[in-house]
C-alpha cells in the first residue's frame, strides 16, 4: 500500500490549495461539491497548465478584498488529456511559486469501479474499443506516479455518496478542533483490505461470535458481542498496548504535520470482532490532539 508522504498545511499565507484527483468513478464529483458547499472556490476539469494561473488569480483576489479567496479546490483528472502529462510539472510550478498544494487521490477497487459505470451506463473516458477494464487499468498506469504522491489517498469502494460526503468533510474540516483525525475502520478481509489503510490490525486471533448460535445475527455495536470478544483471553490487552503504540506513531504524526490517516481493522467477514474493537479504539484515541471517525465498512453486507 503506497503512503501518502507530503504535509498537510496551506500552501500560502492563509490559504489552502488542494488538487482533486484519482479514478474516474472513484468520487471526484462528490468531493468537489462537499468542498463547494463548505465555502471553497472549486475549478472542475482543469487543464494543469492552468493552475500556475489560477495561483496567481488567487493572489491577486486577495490583493483586491481583505476577504480573498481563502481556500480553493482544483479538480484534475484525465478528461484533460494531453494536459494530463504536465500535471507534476504545474505542481512543481506552485511550490516554486511559493504556494504549498496538497494532492488528494481518490480510489476505488475495479469491481466498484465496474459497478458504477454499469450503474449510470457511461463508458469509461479511457477504454476507447476496448471494454470499461481496459479503460480502468489504463487509467491506473498513467496515475500510478501521481498515486504514489498523494498526501491523501481515499478509498471510496465501501462508501454511498452520503457516507464518502461526510468523510470529505472530516478530512477537510475547518482548521479549529483536533491536530490530527483518525479514521477507525472495521472491515471483512473476505471483501478486501481497504486501499486507504495506513495501519492494518487483524482481529482473527480472537474466537469468531459467528459461530455462537445466539450471536451470529447481532454485530460488534451489540453489548452481548463486545461483551463476548472482551472476554475472549488477549482482546483488552491488545487494544490497550495499541493504543499504547498509537500514541508514539499519533505524537510523530503530528510532528510531521500528518492531519487524517486511517486506522484499518479487520475481521473474517467485518461484522462482529473488528466492529468491537474498532468502536473501543475509536473511544480510547479521541480526546486531546486526536479526533476520531467510526467506519464500518462491511457491516450489513451479510
Amino acid at each position: 500500500m503506497d503512503q501518502p508522504t507530503a504535509e498537510l498545511t496551506p500552501l500560502g499565507p492563509g490559504h489552502d490549495f488542494v488538487i482533486v484527483t484519482g479514478m474516474s468513478g472513484a468520487g471526484r464529483s462528490v468531493c468537489a461539491n462537499v468542498l463547494e458547499d463548505s465555502g471553497w472556490y472549486v475549478t472542475d476539469n482543469l487543464p494543469p497548465k492552468m493552475l500556475h494561473s489560477l495561483g496567481e488569480m488567487i493572489r491577486k483576489a486577495d490583493a483586491d478584498s481583505p476577504a480573498g479567496v481563502r481556500r480553493v479546490a482544483a479538480v484534475v483528472d484525465v478528461r484533460s488529456r494531453g494536459f494530463f502529462d504536465a500535471l507534476s510539472e504545474a505542481i512543481q510550478e506552485l511550490h516554486d511559486d511559493g504556494w504549498r498544494p496538497r494532492v488528494v487521490f481518490l480510489d476505488a477497487t475495479d469491481e466498484t469501479l465496474v459497478r458504477r459505470f454499469e450503474s449510470v451506463r457511461r463508458p469509461h473516458p479511457l477504454q476507447g474499443d476496448g471494454g470499461l477494464l481496459d479503460g480502468i487499468r489504463r487509467e491506473r498506469e498513467l496515475l500510478g506516479d501521481l498515486r504514489s504522491q498523494a498526501e491523501v489517498i481515499l478509498d471510496t469502494s465501501g462508501f454511498n455518496v452520503h457516507q464518502l460526503a461526510a468523510k470529505v468533510g472530516q478530512i477537510f474540516d475547518a482548521d479549529r478542533g483536533p491536530r490530527l483525525r483518525v479514521a477507525v475502520m472495521s472491515f471483512g478481509f473476505k471483501y478486501g483490505i481497504p486501499l486507504d489503510a495506513d495501519i492494518v490490525l487483524d482481529m482473527r486471533f480472537l474466537p469468531n461470535p459467528f459461530w455462537i448460535p445466539e450471536l451470529r445475527g447481532k454485530t460488534g455495536r451489540d453489548p452481548e458481542v463486545a461483551a463476548f470478544v472482551f472476554d475472549r483471553l488477549g482482546a483488552a490487552e491488545f487494544v490497550t498496548r495499541t493504543v499504547a503504540m498509537l500514541d508514539a506513531m499519533i505524537s510523530g504524526y503530528v510532528r510531521e504535520g500528518r492531519r487524517y490517516i486511517t486506522l484499518a481493522v479487520g475481521c473474517t467477514g467485518g461484522k462482529h470482532r473488528s466492529v468491537a474493537v474498532a468502536e473501543r479504539l475509536a473511544a480510547e484515541l479521541a480526546g486531546g490532539e486526536v479526533g476520531t471517525l467510526t467506519v464500518h465498512r462491511d457491516l450489513g453486507r451479510e
